[in-house]
Parts: structure tokens; sequence; C-alpha cells
């Protein structure tokens, strides 16, 4: 192969990963992000309201619910399919609150539901929420270190 037909052929090679590339709007993925997010969380203030004022209930349990009732209705939206098109419109703003961690579990657990109870759910229910709990118990641990050695308890 000579020079020309390699240089062709990278040529070639770059128009078409071009091509097939995807292209972002950061701007416009931060806004959906933000949308969609503050959507998650005005429903949560709703809930916490609605608690509070119609239930009677401490703002500490109405947090704990508001909690409980997201994480369900993010396990609901994954079990219909319905979470993943709302995360990949709004990317981190469907991520990054608890109710991408429940979607992420609760995805795990539907996608290896035929391989049965124990080594289909039981197991892969953790691959998402096993290194969260990991390292979040060992982070707490090392800033409970550090505070310990701060203030010289």
């Amino acid at each position: 192969m000579t020079t020309d037909q390699k240089e062709k052929r990278n040529d070639e090679y770059n128009k078409y990963v071009k091509r097939v590339t995807p292209t972002h709007c950061l701007s416009a993925n931060m806004l959906k992000a933000f949308i969609l997010g503050g959507i998650i969380c005005t429903i949560g203030q709703l809930i916490v309201n609605t608690c509070t004022q119609y239930f009677g209930l401490s703002s500490d349990e109405a947090s704990a619910w508001c909690s409980m009732i997201l994480i369900l209705i993010s396990c609901v939206l994954t079990a219909l399919n319905l979470y993943a098109p709302l995360a990949n419109w709004g990317g981190a703003g469907a991520l990054v609150p608890i109710t991408g961690f429940a979607n992420g579990v609760c995805s795990s657990s539907c996608e290896f539901q035929v391989e049965g109870q124990v080594f289909g759910i039981g197991c892969q229910i953790f691959r998402i929420a096993g290194p969260v709990i990991l390292y979040g118990i060992f982070s707490s641990w090392v800033l409970g270190v550090i505070y310990l050695v701060v203030t010289g308890l």
C-alpha cells in the first residue's frame, strides 16, 4: 500500500468518524439538566409541603416520606421503561438526585431478573449500589478520622 493510499484511507476514516460521532451542545445539555432536575426537586418540595400541611408530619418525617416516594416513582418509571428516555433527555438532571440512584439499582434488578432471584436480582442489584455504599462509608470513615485528629478528641 502506497503512502497516498494510506493517507486517502486515513482521510476517509476520519470523515467517517466525524460523521458518526454525536455532537453535543453543552449549554443545551445544561439547560435540560437544570429543567429536569428542577422538576424533580419541585415534585419533592410539593411532597414535603403536602406531608407537613395536610398530614401534620414534622419536617424530618416529611423529608423521609419525600425520599421514599421519589424512590418509588423512580423505580416504577424504570420498570415501565420510562425513566431512560427522561435520563437521556435531562442527563445529570435525572441521574444526580436520589431518583437516579434508585434508577440505577432498579434497572440492574430488572435487567438480570431472568437469571433468578439470588444470582440475578440478588447479586446484580449491588452493581450500582455496592460501590456507592462502599465509597460512602469509606469516605465518612476518613472524614471521621480527620475530624478526630483536628479536634483532638
